[in-house]
């Protein structure tokens, strides 16, 4: 009974705690597997780069129409895929490798971002922008997370192949089917718009946490690419669900909860976690078998024996 007030009943008495917890659902199975294959495609510090990105855009939606949920959603949609694109751009017409070019952008975004809500707007409206309120999250911007999760998963599928091969082998893909640069900027546009879809709960801030942490993580208890896909979503889910369970009883703030939590997961996965962890390298060092003499190498009949 102590369990089932502890740990369920929070979700059936209160409308927003089912509406957090299916926020954090869609946002698990569209961003875990974006957070996957950027870790795969050691971009995960660029992901970092285009969810601040996408806060000038937000701003001059909270600026054109306050706190609704579609402006902001489009204005961040249009920044991070501006700069996502003019990034590229630079990175193929200069000597500036293409993560430089985005750190540039990343902070001229920040900076111009934080200018406008703070200048037109009041610290809460910043708190609102930089952190989110996944605790407030409503039907409206439900939905949108919700079809930007479905959104992903139906394209993730199309596209699987080519990403997995990309990931492994760069340079096979490029030579052997013609404009397979698309598959890189349709996989930039999905990062944007789980970006935007993390925004709406944990702000530009802490948009990419529940991305990437459960992706990292996963990386200590699975191999294949199928694998690490459906442990980032449990670790990610899991976190959610904690996070929430958090953020409730001890009354703190729901975005950084979750978040620690998926942190709390990628720690425990580092030290203890079946592949390449601390203590998997370290504790359990292999043992040397007694395997008998070892053969005369001046013994032909033994040599024969071997061959045979």
């Amino acid at each position: 009974m102590i369990v089932y007030e502890q740990l369920v009943q929070p979700f059936f008495d209160y409308a927003f705690m089912r509406r957090a917890l299916v926020a954090c659902l869609a946002l698990a199975l569209g961003g875990a597997p974006i957070g996957v294959f950027l870790v795969l495609r050691r971009m995960s510090l660029m992901g970092d780069a285009i969810s601040h990105a996408i806060l000038p855009g937000a701003a001059i939606g909270f600026l054109v129409a306050g706190l609704s949920i579609w402006m902001m959603s489009i204005g961040g949609l249009v920044a991070g895929l501006s700069v996502a694109l003019l990034a590229g751009i630079i990175s193929r017409t200069t000597l500036l490798r293409e993560d430089a070019s985005l750190a540039g952008f990343y902070l001229i975004s920040l900076a111009f971002g934080v200018l406008i809500v703070s200048t037109r707007g009041s610290n809460i409206d910043l708190l609102h922008v930089l952190f989110g309120t996944i605790l407030s999250v409503d039907d409206s911007a439900l939905m949108l997370v919700a079809g930007i999760a479905s959104l992903t998963l139906i394209v993730l599928a199309v596209i699987y192949r080519a990403l997995v091969i990309d990931c492994f082998d760069p340079i096979f893909l490029p030579a052997t089917m013609r404009g397979a640069g698309v598959f890189h900027f349709i996989f930039l546009a999905l990062v944007v718009l789980n970006l935007v879809a993390g925004f709406q709960a944990l702000g530009t801030l802490m948009a990419l946490g529940l991305m990437m942490l459960p992706a990292a993580a996963a990386r200590f208890w699975a191999r294949e690419v199928w694998s690490l896909i459906a442990v980032a979503i449990v670790i990610a889910f899991g976190s959610g669900v904690t996070g929430l369970l958090v953020s409730y009883h001890f009354g703190l703030p729901s975005g950084p909860a979750i978040i620690l939590t998926a942190g709390t997961a990628y720690i425990v996965s580092v030290i203890a976690g079946r592949h390449s962890s601390l203590l998997g390298r370290y504790m359990h060092r292999p043992h040397f078998h007694d395997v008998g003499p070892l053969p005369d190498p001046n013994d032909h009949a033994h040599a024969r024996e071997s061959v045979k």
